[in-house]
């Protein structure tokens, strides 16, 4: 028997360990450039800002956050809420673009983050209830995979990818810059840079 899964409309797909290595870096290497000890992120903010760059507008929306996670990293230690197993599964929160569904998994032992990502990738994409797919994937790990499951999402309203470096070959999916949101998510302002 087919076991199906159930999307939201928004679905947004994150390697919790690449976003948190993504987000420690830039927290060191702004903190001296602002001059000021930089907070921990708020992890609701940086979600905000992530839709709204990919284009989901203000109202009632229901946005389904996934992080993917190794089982060695069980915290994001950028960030607050942190803790993958006990406050990042199962939980939501609302804000002025609707309610953020959030779940976190990490691969059996028979399966990688890779794979488990671009796997969770393909079934979204090929969801009939899912119409805007949001991925942070770990471009320095896998890259090409996800460039090429990205590419092959048809009828959706928006696929974006958000990363540090735009991908190289052509792309039938929007990119954005993480880094943006997760400067917001530190609370570093435009005039302190």
């Amino acid at each position: 028997m087919e076991k199906k899964i159930e999307f939201a409309p928004n679905v947004m797909l994150i390697d919790a360990s690449y976003l948190d290595r993504v987000g420690r870096d830039m927290a060191n290497h702004f903190s001296p450039i602002v001059n000021r000890q930089l907070p921990k992120a708020d992890l609701a903010s940086l979600l905000e800002c992530l839709a709204l760059d990919a284009g989901v507008v203000l109202g009632e929306n229901t946005v389904q956050v996934i992080l993917i996670y190794d089982s060695s990293e069980k915290h994001m230690s950028f960030c607050t809420p942190s803790d993958l197993e006990k406050e990042l599964n199962n939980v939501a929160f609302k804000s002025q673009l609707g309610e953020f569904s959030i779940y976190s998994f990490q691969p059996s032992d028979m399966a990688t983050c890779e794979e488990l990502f671009n796997e969770a990738l393909m079934l979204a994409g090929e969801s009939k209830d899912v119409r805007r797919v949001i991925a942070v994937a770990d471009e320095d790990a896998y890259r090409e995979k996800t460039h090429t499951v990205l590419n092959k999402i048809k009828g959706k309203d928006n696929v974006t990818l958000f990363g540090m470096n735009p991908p190289s070959g052509e792309a039938s999916y929007s990119f954005e810059m993480l880094g943006f949101a997760i400067l917001q998510a530190l609370g570093i302002k435009a005039d302190e840079l």
